[in-house]
């Protein structure tokens, strides 16, 4: 019990010791050894490091998973030591709902079966992303948040015993300046080389730490790699997903045009075109020639020449031009924002066209450029 009580003591006389030197310094009454310059460049790289490891951390997280309840969750999770439970992914729930749709409206009615098809690419995509963010949180997350938990804490652990060996070695220093007596300057003496050479060591070890973190980057940079690799597979397995689905909608898309004949109103776009919102990068995609059941490509094509097709008894409407246009060819017509048209469908034609009259001209116009009026 007396040990451990004059241990508390001596604790308590060191502590008090060094918070006055730390105190004194801050107020300029005391020196204070200073680190040498690739010292404090190893202490400020790692600093630099720890700071934004943390932000690219919580920044890549919130990409893997934005919704913060799920993500509180996973943590808790984590620390509890117990496995995260599988979580369906947005794509997923979307695939259900779609399917779920289609079987209310009937799996064998155009929109039925788009929703099927579309469902199953939702649902492919839901699946990519899960093993996406299972493999980025492996290859990536995980050696972020070791190095954050395991050696950074070391890192730190060593400055703080650093920074008290050099609070030591600065009150020796000023102990030995006050020694007046022989016999105090002698022990003064030795407290200093004692405190010195703790510092020394403390230095050199601490120091030794701080050059790893190079190593630390290397690491990094290998699992930012890897990252890279899982985004890019990932996106890649979307693009072509999307591709098939394109083509698979592509084959029947003659199904989903209204007939000519039919009174019910066009759908009203107002979408802006691309280049209204300046120049986007090419992306590739596959054609779609939409053709009439049971008809012939080439017979559909002649009937959508626009030179020769007559405009339906009824079906057609009136539209606004939103934006100019210029004809890519002469089976397009120029248009001028603000002017009135008439617009009407055919069969067998790529529903983001109409044909577009204006007096005696005639041509395909675009309908993202067009504000269809009642």
């Amino acid at each position: 019990m007396d040990f451990n009580v004059k241990k508390l003591a001596s604790d308590a006389g060191v502590f008090f010791s060094r918070a006055m030197q730390f105190t004194e310094e801050k107020l300029g009454q005391a020196e204070k050894t200073e680190l040498d310059a690739h010292f404090e460049n190893l202490l400020a790289r790692a600093d630099c490091t720890k700071n934004w490891t943390e932000k690219i951390l919580r920044q890549t997280e919130v990409l893997l998973q934005p919704n913060p309840s799920a993500r509180v969750e996973e943590f808790l999770y984590e620390k509890l030591d117990r496995k995260v439970p599988s979580r369906v992914t947005n794509g997923e729930l979307l695939a259900q709902y779609m399917a779920e749709a289609a079987n209310d409206f009937g799996p064998g009615t155009p929109y039925g079966k788009t929703l099927i098809k579309v469902g199953e690419t939702q649902r492919l995509l839901g699946a990519a992303e899960r093993d996406f963010i299972h493999t980025a949180s492996i290859t990536f997350l995980t050696p972020l948040r070791n190095f954050l938990e395991g050696d950074w804490r070391t890192i730190s652990k060593e400055r703080r015993i650093l920074q008290n060996r050099r609070l030591d070695l600065d009150a020796c220093k000023a102990r030995l300046r006050k020694a007046k007596a022989a016999e105090a300057k002698a022990t003064a003496e030795q407290e200093l080389r004692l405190a010195q050479t703790e510092f020394d060591r403390q230095a050199e070890v601490t120091r030794l730490l701080l050059e790893g973190i190079s190593s630390t980057h290397v690491n990094h940079l290998r699992c930012l790699h890897e990252f890279v690799e899982a985004q890019s597979s990932y996106y890649a397995q979307c693009y072509q997903s999307m591709l098939q689905l394109q083509q698979q909608l592509g084959s029947f898309s003659g199904t989903f045009v209204g007939n000519a004949d039919s009174t019910s109103p066009l759908p009203a776009t107002a979408s802006p075109p691309a280049a209204a919102a300046g120049p986007l990068p090419a992306v590739p995609t596959i054609p779609v020639v939409p053709t009439l059941a049971g008809v012939p490509s080439t017979v559909a094509e002649s009937v959508l020449n626009p030179s020769e097709v007559q405009p339906p008894a009824s079906g057609t409407r009136k539209a606004r031009v939103l934006y100019d246009y210029e004809a890519a060819d002469s089976s397009e017509l120029a248009l001028l924002a603000d002017e009135l048209i008439t617009v009407y469908s055919l069969p067998g034609m790529d529903p983001d066209w109409l044909i577009g009259e204006r007096g005696n001209q005639k041509g395909k116009v675009p309908v993202t450029y067009l504000e269809l009026l009642s």
